[in-house]
């Protein structure tokens, strides 16, 4: 199935730093097409949580650093 991110977004995305980790989370699950709700709802946050992340907008809580990391893990062995 396709979600198909925006491409204002994903641009938004690309043109971030790598250095955030909301950006490089929004990398992978976009490569992984994982949709933003299921991402939201798996964090606990709304989605304009998650496309600020994905922009580089916010920077996620501490406390989610390791979830995040797992996250990434799972998205690039799902692609």
């Amino acid at each position: 199935m396709t979600y198909g991110y925006s491409q204002s977004l994903v641009r938004a995305n690309k043109n971030a730093s790598i250095k955030s980790l909301g950006v490089a989370l929004g990398r992978a699950c976009i490569r992984a097409n994982i949709s933003v709700s299921q991402i939201a709802q798996d964090f606990g946050v709304s989605r304009m949580t998650i496309y600020n992340w994905f922009k580089g907008s916010s920077e996620p809580h501490p406390g989610y650093t390791q979830t995040i990391a797992d996250y990434i893990a799972y998205a690039k062995a799902h692609r």
